[in-house]
């Protein structure tokens, strides 16, 4: 594994972070390529929760050194609270086990209250974001007139800039949303402070990477969000707004395509989505509320329940296709281990015509009916499965199916939270 890329292959919510943690063990890099503290990545270790927002997952590998790369957006106060929060677990992060690109923009607060007001507005059109200011910021990244990257922090002319950020940005929350207006001496008094202990964790992160690739280190790049909320590929307006997909890896990180060796393409062996947006496979019946009950599945990030469904083929197909996947991580099989009957959707219908491919325009995908192939459940429990003979045959077809009609291997194998609930295939 000299470099290796883990990615969402549905909209997100995949069991990325364990897949992360469990390959990071034979990593010497972990690397945060994109978006920002939206992503909630849950890792589950000897019976342990960590909830990490900024942080590489990475970090719960002792001798792992982590990166948070050039193009994720990053929030200070959720860094340095997760940073205190592994402190009180008796785990020190230091300079050095830590580098964040000076390049990174940040996400200010007029960043989250400017998302919050926009939503509110929005009402029942809202796209769903998470309210944690990612859109803003990457609005101001590319608008280039208020923007602010971590080496921004660090100049003399801070104070100057940030002020006149926060009366600009205070003009369009009274003006457009009548909102309140934020206290410039506060954002600068708390970003000032931020600043300060984010010093010795800055450098040229493109610079350190490729160094560290041609000492032959192997590195390990960890994807946010998932690729159906790709801002250029996924299912647009109800996206992120950066690219989720594999290409992101190289321009958020400044490492070089050809230097990619495999990319992973993580997705659960049922769907699930969180916010609006069509789901051709939801379930909204008392089977899709089973399965949201059997695999507790509510958002890391803001709590809200997920929408249910069966695996979709077509959309592992096309995740395959934009991210040139090399295998897929198959996570959660454990939940449905007492469904009798399974689906599995196969193609769509849509004006009487049969797509077996993943349409671009959400207008059709909204009125495209499923076809399923009916499949047996194994009815049988699979979190004691260390290699794949452990596997309940109907089980293990079920896994072979999902890698036909995806035209992908399955490499990984997750039958439950631990990591050590992971088989390598």
């Amino acid at each position: 594994m000299p470099t290796k890329v883990v990615l969402g292959a549905q909209w997100g919510d995949e069991g990325k972070a364990k897949i992360v943690d469990y390959l990071a063990a034979q990593a010497d890099v972990v690397v945060r390529f994109q978006g920002g503290a939206n992503a909630g990545h849950t890792v589950i270790v000897e019976g342990e929760t960590h909830i990490f927002h900024a942080l590489p997952v990475g970090v719960l590998n002792e001798g792992t050194t982590c990166v948070v790369a050039n193009g994720v957006v990053l929030d200070p106060e959720a860094l340095f609270s997760e940073l205190d929060e592994l402190s009180k677990r008796g785990t020190v992060v230091e300079p050095g086990q830590l580098y964040v690109s000076s390049c990174a923009h940040v996400v200010m607060p007029y960043h989250k209250a400017l998302d919050r007001a926009s939503e509110a507005q929005l009402g029942s059109g809202a796209i769903g974001t998470t309210a944690r200011g990612i859109g803003p910021t990457y609005r101001d990244k590319v608008d280039r007139s208020h923007a602010f990257r971590v080496m921004d922090l660090l100049a003399d002319d801070l104070t100057d800039r940030l002020r006149a950020a926060v009366q600009s940005k205070n003009q369009i929350l009274i003006a457009i949303y009548g909102a309140e207006p934020l206290k410039a001496d506060e954002i600068i008094s708390e970003t000032l402070g931020y600043a300060e202990r984010l010093r010795p964790f800055v450098t040229d992160t493109s610079l350190y990477l490729n160094k560290a690739l041609d000492e032959g280190k192997m590195m390990l790049f960890e994807g946010a969000q998932g690729t159906l909320l790709d801002i250029d590929h996924g299912t647009y307006p109800y996206v992120t707004s950066s690219n989720t997909t594999a290409g992101g890896a190289c321009t958020g990180s400044g490492v070089g395509p050809t230097r990619i060796d495999e990319i992973i393409g993580v997705t659960k062996a049922y769907m699930t989505r969180v916010g609006n947006g069509p789901f051709p496979t939801e379930l909204l019946n008392d089977e899709g509320e089973r399965i949201r009950e059997l695999g507790n599945e509510y958002g890391a990030t803001t709590g809200r329940a997920r929408r249910c469904g069966w695996f979709d083929a077509t959309i592992a197909r096309m995740s395959a296709r934009v991210n040139g996947l090399t295998g897929l991580a198959l996570t959660r099989l454990d939940i449905l281990d007492t469904v009798e009957s399974l689906k599995l959707c196969t193609a769509y219908r849509h004006g009487g015509r049969l797509l077996e491919e993943f349409p671009a325009d959400p207008r059709v995908l909204e009125t495209c009916e499923p076809v399923y192939e009916e499949i047996d459940g194994w009815c049988a429990p699979t979190t004691e499965a260390r290699c794949v003979e452990d596997l309940p045959p109907k089980a293990m077809a079920y896994v072979q199916r999902i890698a036909e009609l995806s035209g992908t291997p399955v490499a990984y194998i997750s039958v439950g939270p631990d990591r050590d609930e992971t088989i390598a295939v």
